[in-house]
């Protein structure tokens, strides 16, 4: 498969994988840490072993005292789920797709940098496509490719099903990042139970505001997703985007969903820093550190 990347999948790799090395993969790791210790396995007792690790079920059985080991959990399951829905598209070459590929390859890389299991959901109106979560950098390349190349067969949203899916499939922990413009309502309820088991993060793909110079006028525009069109008051539809953009920020806030509003063209290295930084801080006032 990889013979057969094309060069915009290449370019996109190498212009991700400094800014990774260098700056998202350590401040990754420091954000999404293992969940603790996990069983290993039991052995004997020796002098100086700490009594409380005792597993007495074994010992009572072998009339020899054994104690539990445990090792650090590092290993994690990190899942984006991409809306491929018409809004988001408008042809494969959009900067508005190019953004998307660009700040899921770099989540991608970091978390292929920390030895975690990356797995992708591609969705419309149904469940478009699945690449289970593995390890390695071929895996990444996989999953860089089918948001590079990936043609979806339809053009509307259902995060019900999508997330749904998820659920399904995450039987672990799991780091969630949900990529969408969100234009539809009908995701606050399926976030907030995620985000009862999991560590989700939205990332909010947004349009950059219009030029306050640009003409206000009306212009009949055709909804991506439905093919209707109608009349449109560009003054109003920028009020419209500001409005939606707030509204999305207050309903992640009550679902408890970590949230970063990305710009179409915006630097996505720098985001995705700030995204962390903001983050460590947070952990931090939390935890009094």
């Amino acid at each position: 498969m990889l013979d057969k990347l094309d060069q915009r999948l290449n370019l996109l790799e190498l212009k991700c994988r400094r800014p990774v090395e260098h700056l998202l993969a350590g401040e990754y790791r420091s954000i999404f840490r293992g969940r603790g210790i996990e069983f290993e396995d039991v052995r004997p007792y020796q002098p100086g072993d700490d009594v409380r690790t005792m597993d007495w079920k074994v010992t009572a059985r072998t009339g020899t005292p054994h104690i539990k080991r445990y090792v650090e959990e590092r290993e994690q399951f990190f899942y984006l789920i991409v809306d491929v829905s018409a809004s988001m598209r408008h042809g494969s070459q959009s900067a508005k797709s190019q953004t998307v590929s660009e700040i899921c390859a770099l989540l991608t890389m970091a978390a292929i940098k920390n030895q975690d299991r990356v797995g992708l959901i591609l969705f419309s109106d149904e469940i478009e496509q699945i690449v289970p979560a593995a390890k390695g950098r071929s895996h990444a390349m996989r999953i860089m490719d089918e948001l590079v190349n990936f043609q979806p067969k339809n053009t509307g949203t259902n995060f019900t099903e999508a997330l749904g899916r998820f659920a399904h499939i995450a039987r672990k922990h799991s780091v969630v990042f949900v990529v969408s413009d969100f234009f539809t309502d009908d995701y606050s309820h399926e976030l907030q139970n995620l985000a009862c088991r999991h560590d989700v993060n939205a990332i909010h793909i947004a349009q950059k505001p219009s030029d306050p110079a640009a003409p206000k006028c009306l212009v009949r525009m055709e909804d991506a997703e439905s093919g209707q069109q109608r009349i449109v008051d560009l003054k109003a539809q920028q009020s419209a985007g500001q409005a939606h953009s707030q509204q999305l920020e207050r309903e992640m806030l009550e679902s408890g969903v970590n949230l970063l509003s990305l710009q179409v063209g915006e630097d996505c290295v720098q985001a995705l820093a700030g995204f962390f930084q903001q983050r460590q801080r947070e952990s931090a006032d939390v935890t009094g550190g």
